[in-house]
Order: structure tokens, then C-alpha cells, then sequence
């Protein structure tokens, strides 16, 4: 019964109705936000909303009895488990705030697309990498801020009064959110300034964030190195089990051989009445018997 709900769970088919299921739920979800369509077809939507949540527990259900021991040792088990455990608090909870949580099951999508997981998982990859490029940027925006600060406090002290202001300001254009009337304000009053601000766009856009992209290229070509790896090692125990089976099977027809070949020579050394008797005779037919009697 175990190996069975194994292969059910395992199953492509069983793979593509619950990720159709996740994506069907997300748009009643969806749905829910129209009035128009929530005061005709609310009663539809609340059905398909609660006949997917129990269908996902139902999957969790399953996994757990097939896995047992080893469920929780999978990360992504624990997600699922979180992503239902939430969804059912949000449909026995009256708060606006549970109720919103109920698109948390769009997230069960990561656990189930293998593309999905390996993306994510080359994210959590990255993560040391992107904590040192992280302190690098806090380190840049931090002298740049107390650098504007003392310049161009007095001339723009809405954008540039304190250290905190200075911060967001330079986050701001570090985001390429209206630094242009930012850059001309200050300008004004100080016509250098353009040298400050490209200088700090060049270092924080052009440089720190696009050290977050190559880190997490870098940790996806990873993650695909070592899946490929792993195909080539599955890969090889199969041809291996094959290889095994083959030379096996040749051992076989090897002593069979020896074997006739034995046989073929003690009777060679029979003599030669005792060898007519110990030679098979051919079988006779039920007609000729029939016809001789």
C-alpha cells in the first residue's frame, strides 16, 4: 500500500493536477477581489477554494505516511506543511489579514516545478555570497550619506538635513527614482555636484548590484553542475546494473557451454552399446503409434 501511494505521488500525472490545481486556486483567488463576480459566483469560488485546500492536505497526508521518519528532513516538506498549516488558519480565522493569506498556496508552485526549486535553491546558494556584497553596499551608501550630509546639507536640507534623510535620499537615487530633480536641486547651488552623484550611481548600480547578479548566475550554474553531475551518476549505475545483468547472463551461457561440452565428452568415452542406449531416441508420433497398433 506504501509503495503504491509512493508511485501515485511520484507520478507526472498526479504532478501536473496539482500544479493545475495550485494555479486554478490562485485564480479563483483572484476572482475573489471583483464584486461583480464574488455576488454570482461566490458560492463556486468558496468550493473550489476549500475542495483544493483539503486536497493539498490530503497530498501532505500522504506524504507523511509514505515518508514517515523522512519527512521532515526535507526542507520543501516543511514549506508545504507551513504553506497548509496557514491556509487553514486563514479559513477559520475572520480577520482581513488570515484571509489574505489564503494566496500563500500560489507559493506551493516553488515546491513542485523543478524549475522552480532549483531556482530557489540556487537563491539560498547564493545568500553568503550576497551578505558580503550586502555589507560592501551598506558601506557605500553609509560614507556616501555622511559625504552629502556635510555638503549639501545646508542647500538641500529636505533631501540631505540629517544622516538618516541623507540615507534614504541616496537609496532613492541608487534606485533611479527621480535623481535627475534630486541632482538638479542640488546643483543649483553647487555645479560640481554631478561629479558626487555620478560617481555614486556608477559604484552602487553599476557595479554593487550587478555583483547580486553574477553571485546568483554563479550559484545557478552550480546548481545545474551538480544536477547534471547527478543524471550522469544515475546514468552511469544503470548502465552499470546493465552491465552486470549482461556479464551474468554471459556466465551463465559460458557453464552451460562447459556443461554440453562435458556431457558431449563422457559420452565419447561410453562404450558403444551403453552410448546407443544414453543417446536420447527421437519421439514418435501419436499417429504412428496409432497406425503400428
Amino acid at each position: 500500500m506504501r509503495e503504491r501511494t509512493r508511485a501515485l505521488l511520484a507520478h507526472r500525472h498526479f504532478q501536473r493536477f496539482i500544479i493545475g490545481l495550485i494555479v486554478l486556486n490562485a485564480a479563483t483567488l483572484g476572482m475573489e477581489t471583483f464584486p461583480p463576480l464574488v455576488e454570482r459566483y461566490g458560492t463556486l469560488l468558496t468550493v473550489i477554494d476549500h475542495l483544493a485546500l483539503y486536497i493539498f492536505a490530503a497530498e501532505l497526508i500522504a506524504k507523511i505516511y509514505v515518508e514517515r521518519a523522512a519527512f521532515p528532513r526535507d526542507p520543501w516538506n516543511i514549506f508545504d506543511t507551513i504553506i497548509v498549516g496557514i491556509a487553514f488558519a486563514s479559513t477559520t480565522g475572520g480577520l482581513s489579514v488570515l484571509r489574505a493569506l489564503r494566496i500563500l498556496r500560489v507559493l506551493r508552485l516553488l515546491s513542485v516545478v523543478p524549475s522552480l526549486r532549483r531556482v530557489v535553491s540556487a537563491l539560498l546558494r547564493a545568500m553568503p555570497g550576497m551578505s558580503s556584497i550586502v555589507v560592501l553596499l551598506s558601506l557605500v551608501l553609509y560614507v556616501a550619506a555622511v559625504m552629502a550630509t556635510k555638503l549639501y546639507g545646508q542647500t538641500a536640507p529636505d533631501r540631505f538635513g540629517d544622516l538618516p534623510t541623507s540615507l534614504f535620499t541616496l537609496y532613492q537615487t541608487m534606485t533611479g527614482d527621480d535623481w535627475g530633480n534630486i541632482a538638479r536641486e542640488v546643483m543649483s547651488r553647487h555645479p560640481t555636484a554631478w561629479i558626487f552623484f555620478t560617481i555614486f550611481i556608477l559604484v552602487c548600480t553599476f557595479v554593487v548590484l550587478n555583483l547580486f547578479l553574477a553571485v546568483v548566475v554563479s550559484a545557478m550554474d552550480e546548481e545545474s553542475a551538480e544536477e547534471r553531475a547527478e543524471e550522469r551518476a544515475e546514468r552511469a549505475e544503470e548502465l552499470a546494473a546493465i552491465e552486470d545483468t549482461t556479464a551474468h547472463t554471459q556466465r551463465i551461457l559460458d557453464e552451460l557451454a562447459a556443461l554440453r561440452a562435458e556431457v558431449a565428452h563422457l559420452r565419447e568415452r561410453l562404450p558403444d552399446g551403453v552410448r546407443e542406449r544414453s543417446e536420447p531416441q527421437p519421439r514418435r508420433s501419436r499417429r504412428a503409434k496409432a497406425g503400428r497398433n
